[in-house]
């Protein structure tokens, strides 16, 4: 599907189908009123009504923000592909709402149908966008690209997300790093298992022991000439999760390759930073391993010396990501000595208790920091929440046996008792400028919301660019 901007009004553009908004009080001297009225529109939000004979297609807005532009412009573009037009067209109404309309499009009408052997067709094939009201049009050329860029970027983490187990294996994602890499002009290094052996990253490596498919640590970097800043990203990369030998029920285990998306975010990330050319060099290190069980699978009561050091207790085989990240957190501190350390993952459902299915989980010891990210999810249209530390939390997850047990000693706050395992993997200089996001309930969906579709979502693509582009500045 083609998306185009063009200076020019939105009467000058030819297209078989025209899509606009109203607002409730517009309706009200909307010219084609009587007709709506009489097809049941009211104006009530993200209301939908055709009106075939005058190739108009009018979408009810609750208010005018990015927010409900972005999901009226998904819903509109839903509807519109299931007709036989060709080509749509739509003005845009302010220069700040014009992301949320590009998101709504190229978000909004993403399909992932690798898998199906008859995959459904639309006509739909050109859409746009009418410059009707900013005078600066070489400005708002520059916002339309980085949205489009985005916006690819982020179907780019929801391809690799939905891939299957057995296609997107951690070789596979090492591949696909390696592709990346040699199309964006990157730097990629991959550590198979001798290399994860020589740096000591033993806490991985006792996860992916009892898979065929062996573990690879991906490092993509983006270096541009003298960078205002350097950016370190860290991604879960277990492109599948039984549990183990403390196993899934089998429900659980459904859906189980989104536990790939907190690397294949860091990857889809650093793909547009490359793309926008940004002043800052980035670095995206993934972990990237599959949890399987076996006669040489780890146990409960093993203990694990992490790249840093320091031993883990292990008493569920099942919270194997923090594992994972703690080697890969050691392994990429070690490695690049940057200003800020973000890490992404699918890490616990507690997550999702906490903050419901479509939020991200944000945690670390610096509160100005945390404030900037919730800050930049919102502009980003992304939601976030912040999950407090506290030392009483702390306390849950200390062994009597090891350094550091890997799950809490009581069933609350998980989500929290999760992220401070991580912290020990920290050193000391990075705590203030480490932050972590617990995306399990945001990266994948099984049913329709806003502009996402079934499977995974890009979560935390959008508001890292915010984030990122805002450091640029």
């Amino acid at each position: 599907m083609n998306v185009a901007l063009y200076n020019q009004s939105l009467s000058s553009l030819n297209a078989d189908l025209t899509v606009e908004f109203v607002t409730p009080a517009q309706f009200e001297t909307h010219p084609h009123k009587v007709l709506l009225t009489q097809a049941g529109f009211k104006a009530e939000a993200e209301q939908l009504c055709t009106l075939h004979e005058h190739r108009l297609l009018v979408c009810a807005l609750s208010e005018e923000s990015s927010e409900s532009y972005r999901s009226t412009m998904s819903s509109a573009l839903k509807t519109a592909m299931n007709y036989a037009y060709t080509s749509l067209k739509v003005a845009i109404p302010k220069e700040t709402f014009l992301s949320a309309l590009v998101e709504g499009v190229l978000l909004g009408g993403y399909k992932f149908e690798s898998y199906k052997s008859d995959p459904k067709k639309t006509s739909l094939k050109e859409i746009m966008f009418a410059n009707d009201s900013a005078s600066n049009f070489s400005a708002l050329e520059t916002l339309f690209n980085q949205s489009v860029i985005i916006s690819k970027a982020t179907n780019f983490v929801r391809d690799l997300v939905n891939q299957t187990p057995y296609d997107m294996t951690p070789q596979a994602m090492a591949v696909t790093a390696d592709s990346l890499a040699s199309s964006n002009n990157l730097e990629c290094t991959i550590l198979d298992v001798n290399g994860l052996e020589s740096e000591g990253m033993n806490a991985m490596l006792a996860v992916g022991r009892a898979s065929i498919n062996p573990p690879r640590l991906i490092h993509l970097a983006y270096k541009p000439s003298n960078p205002r800043k350097v950016i370190t990203l860290v991604g879960k990369g277990l492109t599948y999760d039984s549990g183990g030998l403390s196993l899934k029920a089998a429900a659980s285990m459904v859906t189980m390759k989104m536990d790939k998306a907190g690397g294949c975010a860091v990857m889809g990330i650093i793909k547009a930073v490359s793309e926008l050319k940004l002043d800052i060099e980035v670095h995206a290190f993934v972990g990237a391993v599959e949890n399987m069980i076996g006669g040489n699978a780890y146990k409960p009561d093993d203990v694990l010396r992490a790249k840093n050091g320091k031993t883990i207790e292990v008493r569920n085989t099942d919270a194997e990501g923090r594992l994972v990240l703690a080697d890969v957190l050691g392994y990429a501190q070690e490695k690049v000595k940057s200003d800020y350390i973000f890490d992404y993952a699918t890490l616990t459902g507690a997550c999702m208790v906490a903050l419901g299915p479509y939020t991200t989980g944000v945690m670390g010891h610096n509160e100005p920091l945390k404030q900037e990210w919730l800050s930049a999810a919102e502009q980003s249209g992304e939601y976030c929440g912040n999950l407090p530390f506290n030392r009483h939390l702390k306390k849950l997850i200390k062994s009597d046996l090891a350094d550091v047990c890997n799950v809490s000693s009581k069933p609350y706050g998980g989500a929290i008792t999760a992220a401070l395992f991580l912290d020990n993997f920290i050193d000391e200089d990075m705590k203030q400028k480490w932050v972590h996001f617990d995306i399990a309930g945001s990266a994948y969906t099984e049913s329709a919301w806003d502009v996402h579709t079934y499977g995974g979502t890009g979560a935390g693509v959008r508001m890292s660019l915010n984030w990122l582009m805002e450091q640029c500045k």
